[in-house]
């Protein structure tokens, strides 16, 4: 389809034949989608098959493309653990994947984990397994976050349209389904619902048998999960409806296939119900559109979108080949190209907190000052990156991801003052863990929220000592401490010096400085003591 550009003066980095490609992969609940693309800045030649504009002007051209139907979701049983059989049958996927991509900067790198990782209670296990078979970092995502990763890849595959057009856009996986509605680039509502093509399939059409009690069982099912939702978008309206996903593109396709219509509408689909409940087996489907992976799921996608037609009051909706797994190449362009969504969420989040904007930013000076100071795997005993061959370890936490934490910690660090002053650093953690946040991954904002939790007072006893997530927040608390008066006064020119075999921080500071500042030298002795907890020394002494 056509691609849409965005006017954006963004400095951008160098690129072209010799920079290595990006790669996305989505671990669906339904299938695995890799996809690979090299970046070409404005005004360089490409071929025009397979590319997509990027909103500096550049484009990605697409190089390589890998998809495997794993069902995922399949595997999941009633006590939430995800089954030994499908868990091996995506590593072997995975494996065949990570040969393609294991060889790739780990910057230009996405993998992410949706509904059904989202749920096993043992995905941890199994991320730890994926990691090790592709050489790269495996991030679960929420629903909101999938939807805004979704719709920001639709958004980028059609062609140009008036910035106030507004769009739903709905992606039908195996265990969730996401329904957008935005303008332009900008996702504005977003709900993840739980209900997929292959969960109301084994749910309502067993063994492959396609009954009309199974459909309207299906039906009711789905326009329940669409019940607390269904006003709010009839409210806002929309100018066009889009679908995504491969449940929808099969709909587009069996439609076209029946009725020579070229679109999704009430007549289509009731031609597609007409004929699914003719076969009547879901093995003996007798269409082109529908693969024989596919054909076990599609009844139960098929009454998912009947039921939203019926409950959203959608007339008629095209489709895009726009999705996931391009949201997440736009995305990584965007934090590559400094247009990272997470710095624009955290600063949505200090105005809406009434965050005290200039102390924040006082101290996340001082932290980062002190970090740049550090040696930091030798602060840590984080070990450099492993190279890429196979089993090799993926680090915990890079140098660059903790940079960033600390970075955002600080200026998030007083969120919690919003709820009450007192505890303010158990309030923030919680509204961080928790909260919507466009951009993060649970597990970068599982590590953000720990570190404001952790920003003051006892270090939680939860807390890993040997955690690398602790030697950050140590570098928070102390500049923290330093800037309690919070005054604009600068800091004198002190020295941070690291001795990781005894696991110190000792600040060096000039002169009669500590002499002068008694209150200050205080600070510095409790948070010694509170420190001493991870066990990580602070010492203190003038020059």
């Amino acid at each position: 389809m056509a691609a849409h550009s965005h006017p954006n003066h963004a400095e951008t980095r160098p690129g072209g034949e010799d920079s290595a490609p990006y790669a996305a992969l989505d671990l669906g609940s339904n299938s695995f989608h890799l996809l690979v693309a090299n970046y070409r800045p404005a005004g360089t030649p490409t071929q025009h098959g397979g590319s997509a504009r990027f909103d500096d002007g550049g484009r990605l051209q697409v190089v390589d493309r890998h998809k495997e139907m794993v069902r995922l979701a399949a595997g999941l049983s009633e006590n939430g653990e995800l089954s030994p059989a499908v868990a091996e049958r995506a590593l072997a996927c995975l494996r065949r994947f990570g040969q393609r991509i294991r060889h790739l900067p780990r910057s230009n790198v996405r993998v992410v984990g949706t509904n059904t990782l989202r749920k096993a209670r043992n995905s941890a296990s199994f991320v730890a397994a994926a990691e090790l078979a592709l050489g790269h970092r495996v991030e679960i995502v929420g629903g909101r976050e999938e939807a805004r990763l979704i719709y920001l890849g639709v958004s980028h595959s059609l062609a140009p349209v008036h910035d106030r057009e507004s769009r739903l856009v709905v992606d039908i996986g195996g265990g969730s389904t996401e329904i957008i509605l935005g303008e332009h680039f900008q996702a504005r509502i977003m709900e993840s619902l739980h209900m997929g093509c292959v969960s109301m399939s084994a749910r309502c059409f067993p063994d492959g048998r396609i009954t009309a009690a199974g459909f309207e069982a299906a039906e009711n099912a789905a326009r329940q999960e669409l019940e607390a939702v269904e006003q709010i978008y009839r409210a806002h309206g929309w100018h066009t409806a889009v679908g995504a996903s491969g449940t929808l593109l099969a709909v587009y396709d069996a439609i076209a296939e029946l009725t020579g219509e070229h679109r999704i509408d009430r007549a289509g689909l009731d031609a597609l119900r007409a004929h699914l409940l003719d076969a009547g087996c879901a093995e003996d489907i007798g269409l082109a559109a529908v693969d024989e992976q596919r054909a076990p799921v599609f009844a139960g996608g098929v009454a998912i979108v009947s039921a939203l037609f019926d409950a959203l009051g959608v007339e008629e909706m095209t489709v895009s080949d726009g999705a996931l797994r391009e949201g997440l190449l736009h995305d990584l362009l965007g934090r590559v190209h400094a247009q990272d969504i997470r710095e624009s969420t955290v600063e949505d989040l200090m105005r809406r907190y009434h965050v005290d904007a200039v102390h924040a930013r006082r101290v996340a000076a001082t932290a980062g000052r002190m970090f740049d100071a550090a040696p930091w795997p030798a602060l840590t005993g984080l070990a450099a990156s492993a190279d890429s061959e196979a089993g090799a370890r993926i680090p915990a936490l890079s140098r660059s991801a903790a940079e960033r934490l600390l970075r955002w910690g600080a200026m998030l660090h007083e969120v919690g003052m919003a709820i009450a002053h007192s505890q303010h650093h158990k309030h923030g953690g919680y509204l961080l863990e928790h909260m919507d946040m466009p951009g993060f991954s649970r597990s970068e904002q599982r590590r953000l929220a720990a570190i404001v939790r952790a920003h003051r007072r006892k270090i939680p006893a939860d807390e890993s000592p040997q955690s690398p997530l602790m030697a950050v927040c140590a570098l928070l608390r102390i500049a923290v401490v330093l800037h309690r008066a919070r005054t604009d006064a600068p800091l004198p020119s002190f020295s941070v010096r690291i001795d990781a075999r005894r696991g110190e921080i000792k600040l060096v500071f000039p002169g009669r400085w500590l002499l002068d500042h008694p209150l200050t030298r205080l600070d510095l002795a409790q948070e010694a003591d509170f420190l001493a907890a991870i066990p990580l020394r602070l010492t203190v002494e003038g020059s």
